[in-house]
């Protein structure tokens, strides 16, 4: 098994751009923009929604975003933190971030897992899946 390993500099770089794709993630979703929110995406994305609803291609996650964002976020905000970042190559992460949505009722709590590919100097989300989580222990 071969271990990645970049410079630190270049490591930190790398990461505070993967935390301003991230951060637009969240502020895509707050402030329902759906346009926003699919430009992060690789046009051959995969994404699994928190309800285990699989979308394959920019087109099906933008009919889906476009479906239950508007008014989705109504009384509700959501807030993610990065909890890990692992460097599968230079190009290629996996995102371990804590999602937490403030809802009337409370909070709902999920642990997203965002595969992002870097690509023309852009990082874009691949491959993700959202989980609720049960017990935020």
């Amino acid at each position: 098994m071969t271990t990645v390993q970049i410079n630190e500099q270049t490591r930190k770089a790398e990461i505070e751009a993967i935390r301003q794709v991230v951060s637009t993630v969240e502020r895509a979703q707050n402030n329902e923009r759906p346009d926003e929110f699919v430009s992060l995406f690789r046009a051959d994305a995969i994404w699994t929604t928190g309800h285990g609803k699989r979308l394959f291609g920019r087109e099906a996650i933008s009919a889906f975003t476009r479906q239950v964002l508007p008014g989705g976020m109504r009384d509700t905000s959501v807030t993610f933190d990065i909890e890990h970042v692992l460097f599968i190559r230079p190009d290629v992460v996996a995102v371990k971030v804590r999602q937490v949505y403030q809802t009337p009722d409370g909070q709902d709590v999920g642990t997203p897992m965002f595969v992002m590919a870097k690509e023309d100097g852009q990082w874009r989300l691949t491959a993700c899946q959202n989980t609720s989580v049960l017990n935020d222990e």
